[in-house]
């Protein structure tokens, strides 16, 4: 029985049971209607996934491992803020007439910044103090910059990464700010996992765990029915996660450098509405 499945219902379960509603509230979101997009949630839940153990996506439900690798390069690999340079369409409500989500995500994390050592930006950072300065309790990413939130077409949701090396065990933090548990739950644990047993590999070192911080946990109302199918579900094992071993170097990953091998999910074909 997966894990990962485990900790989604027990989450979900918890929101729903003791979570707090907003419908008393104005609300930023809408529906495609108009229609304000209001919520149930629950603030501050934290989560482990060790990597050792298992590969921590979803059977209760299929998660696209390539589509979800495929944004997490998009970021932190090409650090676009164009989707023109991204396959899936995930991002075209938030893009302008040109593409561009504005000065947000992979923008952020292409800047330079100047350091002791040199100039680098916030990946090059992390790929050179995982080599050089393991023992660092510095090696963090944040993309939150107050003074570019103006000009970015959505905030950052999944914010900031720490990274913390304990013997030869690769461990992170996601911290993440707003979290649409159906919607990007265990998409975005999937796409941190993944970089995180990046980070190691082309480091010389070993995956271990991924701490995921949410604020925010919250299920729309549009989604509860959804949610209460979905966690009705019974859990398969977790299939085996493959990546190329011969990649050492950051830059040279695609999507196609990531298989699941025996991956048993349950079917979900309906449409998931998205509150923008």
């Amino acid at each position: 029985m997966s894990k990962a499945d485990i900790t989604f219902i027990k989450n979900c379960r918890e929101i729903l049971s003791d979570g707090v509603w907003d419908t008393d509230c104005e609300v930023r979101p809408r529906w495609e209607d108009g229609t304000p997009a209001h919520t149930i949630k629950k603030f501050g839940i934290v989560n482990r996934y060790n990597l050792k153990e298992e590969f921590p996506i979803l059977t209760i439900r299929r998660t696209y491992l390539k589509s979800a690798i495929d944004e997490i390069l998009w970021i932190w690999q090409k650090k676009s803020n164009n989707i023109k340079d991204l396959s899936s369409h995930i991002w075209d409500q938030w893009a302008d007439e040109n593409g561009s989500i504005g000065k947000a995500y992979g923008y952020q994390l292409g800047v330079k910044h100047k350091y002791r050592e040199g100039e680098f930006d916030q990946v090059d950072r992390v790929l050179y103090d995982l080599k050089n300065n393991p023992q660092s309790r510095r090696i963090i990413t944040n993309i939150y910059n107050h003074a570019d939130l103006s000009e970015m077409g959505l905030y950052p949701c999944a914010y900031s990464m720490t990274f913390n090396v304990s013997g030869n065990t690769l461990n992170g933090i996601l911290n993440q700010r707003s979290q649409d548990m159906l919607a990007a739950n265990n998409w975005n644990v999937v796409q941190y996992s993944v970089l995180l047993m990046m980070f190691a590999q082309v480091s010389g070192l070993e995956a271990g765990e991924l701490v995921h911080v949410i604020a925010d946990a919250h299920i729309y109302d549009r989604h509860v029915p959804v949610i209460e199918e979905i966690i009705s579900n019974t859990p398969y094992d977790a299939p085996e996660f493959v990546m190329d071993k011969s990649i050492t170097d950051f830059y040279s990953f695609t999507k196609d450098s990531f298989s699941l091998k025996d991956y048993k999910f349950h079917e979900f074909t309906k449409k998931i509405p998205i509150a923008i």
